[in-house]
Order: C-alpha cells, then structure tokens, then sequence
C-alpha cells in the first residue's frame, strides 16, 4: 500500500509543520509507506493532487477541510486511485457523513485499514461536488465573507457581517429549471443542489444517511421576503419543512438550468467558482472509492 498525503496547510488549527512528521511516523508504525506534502495554497493543493494522481501510489489522501478534500477529489476520479480522508476542516460535512473519525489517530487507523467503498458524485459543467452546489444567497455571502478576511476579520465574525449585508440586499435569481422532461421557472433567492438526499427538518438537517443512491437532491423556495425565509428556516429546525407551500423539494439524475444572466457565482463545496450558463448537474453513481471505517453507511451494503 503506497500513499500520497496532501495537506491543506491553511485548514483548521495551526502546526501542520509538526503534523507532518507526526503522520509519517504514524503511517511507519502502521506498516505503509507515505509521502506527506505540505500545500500552502489551494493552487498547491490542486498541482500536488493532480501529480499524485499521475503517480504510482495506490491512494491520494487529501487533509482539510471540505473544499480541499473536493479538490483532492476531482484530480483523482477517472485515475485508479482510492480517496483517503483526514477532516482538518471547519466543518467536514463529507467526513461526518462517511463516519469518517474526526480525531487524527482515528482518521489514519481508517486509511491504514483500507477498507474500501464506492460513493457518488455531482457534477455540473465539468467541476465535481461532493457534498452540494448552490446558487443565490450563499455564493454571495461567501464572496463578501473573503472580502471581509482579506481585510482581517476572523472567519466567523467575517461570515456573520456578510450574512447580514447580503440579506439587506436580499438578491433574487430568475431561473428556469428542466427535470426529467418538466420545466419550472422560479424567481427565488437560492437554489441548492445536493449529492444524494439532504436531512432537512430537525437537528440532524444538513447530514446524509445515503451517499449511494445515485440520485441529486434539489431545494429552492418561491419569491418570499426575509420574514418567509426565516419562518421557513425555523420550519427547517422545528419540522414541517415539507408541507411548506412555497418550499420546493425535487429528486432527480440530472437537471438543466438557465438564467437570463451570462455568468453565475456557483457555490461547489464551500468554494464559489463562476460558471456560464446553461448549468448542467448530473449524478455519478459510485463513480469514487473512498476509504471509511469498516461499518456499512447504508442499510443495503
């Protein structure tokens, strides 16, 4: 078993100089052998992912947050290569929906294991997701939240200020959706697209219990003000989401959409990229090997 590691340098606590030698002696004391580089931007992350794909290591492990494990991901579909992952991340969405071990000692046991599993993957006008797009409100509040940081605010405090000016701003998307030989067309403040089905009621909303399923989950919303996204959000919390009128819920292999605009922030991951239309999604089913803990993620593996 040979493997290339990436680690997102910019990811979550600070030491990844020590982390590096900590995760070569761990790998040597589990009998594999490890390359470990240390990326110092997301370019880097994106050149050290892609010639280790092109190497003869048997897995890429990527180390970060969402956004690098994303980009970790994409070099390495359509190479036989495994997916290792270790959650470094603010979030790790993809990880906790795997069972991936958050704790570093866990994550490496996980990768040492190697016990393999076929997972799904979005994708839309060629760039590859593998928790959710979305368009609307969240590019938006993302693309403030950097400017914010660029000029030194924290993370959070940057996300707070570019929440609250987006709102007040409070943008509307003309869209025009094709699903499965069905047209819509809605003027909405966000759409999102998920890789398999999202939970959306309760304190589990956000997670997945499936990522195999082979199928996109679509949610948009009607035109509403800022009081009808915010009792929608608390339906969100406090359950029947679903029965809401002017909620939209959709499942489906693959989905067009079109807007009147020539260019559109498209949220991938956590990362906004901009993407001329049409938009094309489509599901990948089992199109990535991944390495999790060894328990079934789904009732029928």
């Amino acid at each position: 078993m040979k493997i290339e590691v990436i680690i997102n340098a910019g990811a979550g606590a600070d030491g990844k100089e020590e982390l590096q030698d900590q995760l070569l002696e761990m790998f040597r004391a589990g009998g594999v052998e490890a390359r470990v580089s240390l990326a110092r931007t997301g370019a880097e992350v994106t050149e050290f992912a892609r010639r280790a794909a092109k190497s003869d290591a048997d897995t890429i492990v990527a180390g970060g947050g969402d956004g690098t494990i994303s980009a970790v991901a994409s070099e390495v579909i359509g190479e036989d290569k495994v997916l290792g992952i270790l959650p470094f991340g603010t979030l790790n969405h993809f990880a906790k929906d795997l069972q991936i071990p958050i704790e570093l000692e866990g994550g490496v046991q996980t990768i040492i294991a190697n016990h393999t599993i076929k997972v799904d993957f979005g994708e839309v006008n060629g760039h590859i997701f593998l928790n959710n797009s979305s368009l609307g409100l969240y590019p938006s509040i993302v693309r403030e939240r950097e400017k914010k940081q660029r000029l030194g605010y924290g993370k959070w405090p940057a996300f707070v200020w570019a929440g609250l000016a987006v709102l007040r701003r409070y943008p509307f998307l003309e869209i025009r959706l094709s699903v499965e030989g069905e047209q819509l067309t809605r003027k909405t403040p966000f759409i999102f697209i998920g890789n398999n089905e999202y939970i959306m009621e309760t304190l589990n909303i956000g997670g997945r219990a499936c990522l195999d399923e082979g199928r996109l989950s679509v949610y948009l919303t009607n035109r509403m003000g800022r009081l009808g996204l915010i009792r929608l959000t608390l339906r969100a919390l406090f359950g029947g989401l679903r029965q809401e009128k002017d909620f939209l819920a959709l499942r489906t292999e693959e989905l067009w959409l079109s807007t009147k605009h020539q260019r559109l922030r498209v949220a991938l991951d956590g990362e906004v990229t901009v993407i001329e239309p049409p938009l094309h999604y489509r599901i990948h089913p089992r199109g990535l090997r991944v390495l999790v803990p060894e328990q079934p993620i789904t009732a029928d593996q």
